[in-house]
């Protein structure tokens, strides 16, 4: 196993960090084994969306999770985002730890840069996990959703902050948490500093020139109550992957946080098969 080179060091912690293409890109490492890539979604980062679900796969993988352009500590020259500038980066983490075949696991906009990085780089990939992920960017919900994102986070945050959550989560999930447990759900909310220039990713993210050249066993998740990515979009994005698995979930957008034991039931279950 290679180790990055350059660390960074934040609230007392060493975190390890790896330079590519004008970015330096801060990732995380817990576990031994074989290695699974875990890449998050807008707004969030690899410990914000992963943290709370990393112990229950260390035991039979090196986790690593990244932080792409936007998220936690990494930096770059601040300009648009691309998917393949996001691929670059995950990838330099990967490498920066393993030069083996990893298990790739993303998760809303990061199923969409995980599938990009399976099609473009097939030998780094063992296997491949999609949550919550979409295959095109025209859709007219989508953009009518991640247009609205950049509205609401471009004025009020607390109002973005609400709106995530209420279309983040099913409603059953949310009233079961009770007047107390909501307030203090949207008391911690909190997004990462350039959440803006990934929801300006989601608006031009789009995947169909590429999702056929994914040859790694892949495992399509979607979630039958999500109103951020609907269930139809992720539907799509399975059947544009050849010999992909498809499962679904009775979940909002944010089964990690909704679902954690099903979905890491699901996704160990894949994982951990070596019948392929």
């Amino acid at each position: 196993m290679r180790l990055a080179a350059h660390e960074t060091h934040v609230k007392g912690e060493t975190m390890p960090s790896v330079r590519t293409a004008g970015s330096t890109v801060h990732y995380e490492v817990t576990g031994s084994g074989p290695g699974l890539v875990m890449v998050h979604g807008t707004g969030g980062d690899g410990r914000a969306n992963f943290g709370h679900l990393v112990d229950r796969f260390a035991d039979a993988r090196t986790v690593i999770t990244p932080d792409y352009s936007g998220s936690g500590e990494t930096t770059d020259g601040g300009g648009p985002l691309t998917l393949d500038q996001l691929v670059d980066q995950v990838v330099a983490a990967t490498d920066a730890v393993t030069d083996e075949p990893v298990d790739l696991l993303g998760f809303s906009l990061g199923a969409v840069v995980a599938a990009a990085t399976a099609a473009k780089h097939p030998e780094r990939v063992r296997r491949l996990v999609l949550l919550a992920g979409w295959l095109r960017h025209d859709d007219p919900r989508h953009q009518l959703n991640f247009d609205l994102w950049r509205r609401l986070g471009n004025g009020e945050p607390s109002l973005f902050h609400r709106f995530l959550t209420l279309t983040g989560f099913s409603p059953a999930y949310l009233s079961r948490l009770g007047h107390q447990g909501l307030a203090e759900l949207l008391a911690n909310f909190t997004t990462a500093p350039g959440v803006l220039r990934q929801v300006d990713l989601d608006l031009r993210a789009d995947i169909r020139d590429r999702a056929h050249l994914v040859t790694a066993p892949t495992l399509v998740v979607g979630n039958r109550q999500d109103q951020m990515v609907p269930v139809e979009q992720t539907r799509a994005l399975h059947e544009a992957i050849p010999g992909s698995r498809y499962a679904e979930l009775d979940s909002g957008h944010l089964v990690l946080f909704e679902r954690p034991d099903e979905l890491v039931a699901l996704v160990r279950d894949f994982l951990l098969d070596d019948a392929d």
